[in-house]
């Protein structure tokens, strides 16, 4: 039996894949939480076993990446499937490297689905052929690539925070990081992308559709 734990801040998500999983038999959702730092209370208080996580890109508190990378660098190593209602294009390449073991679209059919789960709690990888060129692709781009992807990815982080109009004293208390440390990642993204300011970063991000 495959157990799995899902997070994501929306019920009608949760529920829309509890009535996919319930036709499935060696498939069983035995957690459920609405936020990363949930998540990771639950996995490490060590009251039950996962053997896969759902997890959804956007929730509130903790940054997805940040949950990701807590996940696999813990003793657990849970394998993780990324949630989305973005286009792989976005985000999917970078979680992936940053630990990922599948990307899917909320909109996929129910067998694409449950072949995903299978195929990550089974040790496996999902890609879709979609995911699969967009990482043939970065690995052909080599230097070519575009600017935003030359970020690290707390960078990345901040400049998608930036662009979505979040001051730097309010990405600050966000990300629990100091007003001084989110001021020399936002000179890092403007030297990095060379860009002059916060307008600019949104213009970029707006271009790019790397705005939710």
């Amino acid at each position: 039996m495959i157990k799995i734990i899902i997070a994501d801040d929306h019920a009608i998500v949760r529920q829309g894949l509890k009535l996919i999983l319930d036709e499935t038999i060696d498939m069983e959702i035995v957690a459920e939480v609405s936020s990363g730092d949930d998540l990771l209370e639950k996995i490490h208080s060590g009251t039950q076993t996962y053997d896969i996580v759902i997890l959804d890109i956007a929730m509130p508190g903790k940054e997805t990446i940040d949950t990701l990378k807590e996940i696999r660098s813990g003793k657990t190593n849970i394998p993780v499937l990324i949630l989305s209602m973005n286009p792989e294009k976005l985000y999917a390449v970078r979680l992936l490297k940053a630990g990922a073991s599948g990307y899917i679209s909320k909109d996929s059919n129910p067998k694409d689905i449950i072949e995903a789960i299978w195929k990550v709690a089974n040790g496996g990888m999902y890609i879709s052929q979609t995911l699969s060129e967009l990482l043939a692709s970065d690995l052909r781009s080599g230097l070519n690539k575009p600017a935003h992807e030359t970020l690290t990815d707390r960078e990345f982080q901040i400049m998608c925070l930036i662009a979505s109009g979040q001051t730097l004293p309010e990405i600050s208390e966000k990300l629990f990081l100091s007003k001084n440390t989110i001021s020399n990642h936002r000179n890092n993204i403007l030297k990095k992308m060379t860009l002059r300011n916060n307008s600019e970063i949104t213009l970029y991000a707006m271009k790019n559709k790397l705005l939710d």
